[in-house]
């Protein structure tokens, strides 16, 4: 992973997010701030943890320097590192702890979105794990008063999920192919 054209990973992910996660409608809230170009997409070029750590505490303070009208949302997408789910998986949760200790919890949320995502309990190939999955390992930080807006306007959030993986039970393997939504070689 450590020769991936870093710029063409930040760009399959901004497809990912246009096709897949607005496109299908897995966020109906992804969509607005995309339009209003409120999405930022980072890359990390780190091939290792405490690399890839720096890069998110970075990413962590530009957006909470920024108002929300400016950057809403970021996407650091690490496109040379974690290829392997439950590595990824732990340093999604070493991510979390950064927000706790540098007092941003209940400011930011992490999020984290995997190639190989896999729902506990399901095979591999169920194809309703594609709901979490993205080209290129994915740390997505999102404030949380945004969060509660949305929530606010859609108040039976837990439907997503639900709705989600019907719509991809609906589209299928070779449907979610024809996404063109995968990493690029």
């Amino acid at each position: 992973m450590a020769d991936v054209d870093v710029a063409r990973a930040v760009e399959d992910t901004r497809r990912w997010l246009e096709r897949a996660v607005v496109g299908l409608n897995l966020c109906p809230f992804a969509k607005a701030v995309l339009v209003k170009q409120q999405v930022h997409f980072a890359a990390s070029e780190a091939q290792d943890a405490a690399g890839v750590l720096e890069d998110f505490s970075r990413e962590l303070d530009a957006l909470v320097a920024l108002p929300a009208s400016d950057r809403d949302t970021t996407l650091l997408v690490l496109p040379r590192a974690f290829g392997d789910f439950l590595d990824f998986h732990d340093l999604a949760q070493r991510a979390e702890r950064v927000v706790r200790k540098r007092g941003f919890e209940g400011v930011v949320q992490v999020a984290s979105f995997h190639p190989r995502f896999v729902f506990a309990g399901a095979e591999e190939d169920d194809i309703t794990n594609f709901t979490n999955r993205a080209p290129w390992p994915t740390l997505h930080l999102l404030r949380e008063e945004s969060i509660d807006r949305a929530v606010a306007a859609f108040p039976d959030a837990s439907a997503i999920y639900e709705a989600n993986m019907e719509t991809l039970r609906g589209l299928g393997a070779e449907g979610w192919r024809a996404l063109d939504v995968g990493a690029r070689p």
